[in-house]
């Protein structure tokens, strides 16, 4: 066993971690308005003089797992009208596609105890062009292209500094920093680097008066003193570095005008102290946020390095064997990886797969939110809610979440996404099984999940409906690990069914509007894809029958049978469960084939495709024949089932033959359930064998959902030809949009009509390896359609997993589709091998789009590349 798997069974290792977050300012946790305009509220420029509630931000920021005391780099280009203390990026109503980063950074490696650590930050030389980026944007429109940093022409000339952010533990609770400062420019420039270590403001809300000291200590060293924090000194080599103090209050005088208190010196005291030379940090040189400020000068294309320690210990010399210990980290890395990597024989692959690893690491995140204090405020903090009006989450004040999560982006999205989350452990279970696992099960905790079942969705309203995909994630990790560990862990499977069966009858309850298996919830991922807002309430008791709401339910009653299925194999109880599932799959999968007497079912025989069906008022029902993933997702509902399972479970192989003996109107509609197929395997699917083939035939056609970089989330065709709807009297028009989208309707940056999404893509890759399981070589497909070739779907599948994986692969001319055609990003030798994961991606080019670092479901892509675990 390599030592960083040794180091996986000491959790004392994760202790410290990338836990804090790219942006505290601009969410819902830190709103105390009366309107709920957190963007407002606290907003980019008030962040370095607002001290935040539940959380606190920096570059390459870390923390204890309570975040008790972070640790950041702040730097300065003697040019900038600020520190750069956080990443710069637009608000929603700022952004002409909604929120956006505006810098230029890449996490390069992590390891899942956080032992070695190492990003890349491209700070430019020049002024930071704040207002241009915004003055730009604002002016652009929805339909118009982000302005970016790099289309400010700041990076033209190589007129930036790379830093190089590396961290190191000695033990778990002794931490290395070295910074290496490199000037890509021709000419010398200046630089100030702020090592900067504070403690999260705990003691000004009500509750707790003790607050931790940073203090001077002796020359090179500053002290940490606090009761629960192991470390106890910050030290720099540069030891006649100034030490500056300040404390982590909010500078109200500045932000609301109120009277000045003398001898205070409040969070922005160093911000201000090096950029206007005031007297805003503390002469007795202590506090509780403090940083030494080195001021150099990096002489052209040259590089500095800059070395500190965050420690228990006292040291005369804390940098001796400093190298040492950097470089036998940086090999156990290596070690690590080259064994996770051990299938891979192609560089660019692997160092893709372990950026996209490194990605998903940096961006775990402590995240704490007290729905009941944050609504009704702290005895020493009011919060001014409008109950009249609309306050967010009232419904969930049992949630109590202060735990690390894995984030999707911790800057866009610095706040879990519980679907999102399903999608992130997939990847994370190949080099982190246990954290994987925990962090599932933390989402059915009773401090996160409501008591009526639902699982919280995220901060912006806990009570949206995202895909239920968190028992196929389950099974997945459970899979995943037993491969990798030799043996099942029974405990997380049992754990985490019983909440599943709470959320699986929330749905069933309530998403179920008319009690017959048709189920809907609007905003089923991706946020909305149809002609209108299926969040809407329509009138006079109209409703939308959703072919993708009921597929997902379909895939969810599925995953929950094979979960039973599995646990049934030691212990029999199970087996009862198992039976509950299957049956309640083909009740749903009747309701599919017939709503109702005179209704259209969800499948269209004559486009060969499901649809939404809108029931009118006056009982007619109208299939929106608007070709979209909401059309695929039912390749999704599929289980094979080996006949030696069906053996060790009589009682549910009795259930099975009297359903199949007497419900032959149920039965027909699972293709193949009582024939075994290759190996004496059972298939379990919405579609049948000549569904499956219409589906197909659409999916696979280079003019509707085929991209060369995967699956569109919308047919083509409505480029030229947009599908329009008009229901009383009201004309909805879709265009096909390859990435941004061209709607506000949830937002400045949703309701996208196009693009390729991983976590869509990734099922689709699964869905067409378990039909090819079953059927094996006696189902081939043309592909792409109308080629004339035919193929067997586990080529099919692996073609598409080629195709995504190319998306962040060098072609044969060097280009890395991803970076949009962008010269420098894919030739200069300081940007060509680093990767950006994006939030989605462009349905003809494979551009990125989206959250430039959501490596968290676009790290699916760590497991295409290595296929067949599990």
């Amino acid at each position: 066993m390599n030592i960083e798997k040794q180091r996986l069974q000491d959790k004392d290792w994760k202790n410290w971690g990338p836990y804090v977050s790219n942006r505290q300012w601009g969410n819902v946790r830190e709103d105390y308005s009366p309107n709920g305009n957190a963007w407002h509220f606290a907003n980019h420029d008030m962040a370095e003089s607002h001290t935040y509630r539940w959380g606190e931000e920096g570059i390459a920021g870390i923390s204890d797992p309570k975040q008790l005391f972070c640790f950041a780099l702040s730097f300065w280009n003697k040019k900038d009208k600020r520190i750069k203390e956080r990443f710069f990026g637009l608000s929603n109503p700022q952004g002409n596609h909604g929120e956006d980063i505006k810098e230029i950074f890449y996490y390069l490696d992590n390891t899942p105890t956080h032992s070695y650590m190492k990003m890349v930050y491209k700070y430019p030389i020049n002024e930071f062009p704040y207002d241009d980026i915004v003055s730009e944007n604002g002016r652009r429109t929805k339909n118009e292209r982000e302005y970016e940093l790099f289309d400010t022409g700041i990076f033209d000339k190589d007129e930036y500094f790379d830093i190089f952010i590396e961290y190191c533990k000695s033990d778990a609770h002794d931490i290395l920093i070295r910074v290496t400062v490199c000037n890509r420019s021709e000419q010398a420039a200046p630089i100030v680097i702020l090592p900067t270590a504070w403690f999260r403001n705990n003691w000004k809300w009500g509750y707790n008066e003790y607050k931790g000291q940073v203090e001077s200590g002796k020359e090179g060293c500053i002290n940490v003193v606090h009761d629960s924090i192991p470390i106890k000194n910050f030290y720099s080599k540069n030891k006649n570095a100034a030490q500056v103090f300040c404390e982590n209050e909010t500078n109200n005088p500045k932000l609301h005008g109120t009277p000045f208190v003398e001898n205070t010196y409040y969070k922005d005291g160093i911000n201000d102290y090096v950029i206007h030379q005031q007297d805003t940090v503390n002469p007795e040189k202590r506090g509780t946020k403090a940083a030494f400020i080195i001021d150099e000068i990096i002489e052209a294309g040259k590089s500095e390095v800059f070395e500190f320690r965050l420690s228990p210990y006292d040291m005369e010399d804390a940098f001796y064997q400093f190298d040492d210990i950097f470089n036998a980290r940086i090999n156990e890395a290596n070690e690590f990886y080259d064994e996770i990597q051990q299938d891979i024989f192609n560089e660019d692959e692997k160092n893709v797969q372990r950026q996209a690893f490194a990605g998903l690491l940096w961006n775990k995140q402590f995240y704490h939110y007290n729905v009941g204090k944050w609504l009704k405020g702290d005895p020493n903090y009011e919060a001014p809610r409008d109950f009249n009006q609309y306050v967010r989450n009232t419904e969930w004040e049992h949630l109590h979440n202060k735990d690390i999560i894995s984030m999707p982006d911790k800057w866009e999205y610095p706040w879990y996404a519980t679907w999102d989350l399903a999608f992130h452990c997939v990847p994370f279970a190949i080099i982190d099984a246990d954290f994987a696992k925990n962090q599932l099960l933390l989402l059915t905790k009773e401090w996160y999940m409501h008591p009526n079942g639902q699982m919280p969705a995220y901060e912006w309203n806990l009570s949206d409906v995202n895909p239920p995909v968190h028992a196929w994630s389950c099974f997945r990790v459970f899979k995943i690990d037993e491969k990798t560990n030799g043996k099942p862990d029974l405990l997380f499977l049992e754990k985490v069914f019983q909440k599943l069966l709470l959320n699986f009858t929330w749905w069933v309850n309530r998403k179920d509007k008319n009690g017959k298996n048709i189920f809907g919830g609007g905003f089923l991922g991706l946020d909305n894809i149809g002609a209108f807002d299926r969040n809407m309430e329509l009138k006079d008791g109209e409703h939308l029958e959703q072919a993708d709401g009921t597929s997902w339910m379909a895939m969810y009653a599925l995953n929950m049978m094979r979960i039973a299925m599995e646990l049934a194999q030691y212990y029999q109880v199970y087996e009862d469960m198992a039976i509950k599932f299957f049956e309640h799959y083909l009740y749903i999968a009747e309701a599919m084939e017939n709503l109702g007497e005179d209704k259209e079912g969800l499948w269209n025989e004559e486009d060969g495709f499901f649809y939404d069906v809108l029931q009118l008022a006056n009982g007619e029902s109208v299939s929106l024949r608007l070709r979209s993933i909401v059309g695929l997702i039912p390749l999704f509902a599929v289980e094979i089932v080996d006949h030696h399972l069906l053996d060790k479970m009589p009682n549910f192989r009795e259930r099975m033959d009297w359903v199949l003996k007497n419900k032959p109107e149920l039965t027909s509609l699972v293709s193949h359930w009582d024939e075994e197929g290759s190996g004496r395997k059972h298939l379990m699917s919405i579609l049948r064998k000549n569904r499956l083939t219409k589906v197909l035939n659409r999916m696979l056609d280079e003019k509707e959902f085929l991209s060369s970089y995967g699956i569109r989330a919308m047919s083509k065709v409505y480029e030229e030809n947009p599908f329009v709807f008009t229901v009383h009297g009201n004309k909805n028009v879709v265009y096909y949009t390859p990435a941004e989208s061209d709607s506000r309707m949830f937002g400045g940056n949703s309701n996208w009509r196009g693009p390729i999404w991983f976590p869509i893509n990734f099922l689709i890759v699964e869905s067409l390896q378990r039909f090819h399981f079953y059927y094996g070589n006696s189902l081939k497909v043309e592909f792409p359609t109308g080629s004339g070739e035919k193929k067997n779907l586990d080529e099919v599948a692996q073609n598409i997993s080629g195709r995504l994986c190319s998306i962040f692969l060098k072609d044969e001319s060097g280009q890395r589709a991803f970076n949009g055609g962008n010269y420098k990003f894919n030739y200069d030798p300081n940007f060509k091998d680093y990767i950006t994961f994006f939030e989605y991606f462009h349905g003809d080019n494979g551009r990125g789009v989206g959250a430039s670092h959501q490596t968290g479901w676009t790290a699916t892509v760590a497991k295409l590349m290595k296929p067949r675990l599990a």
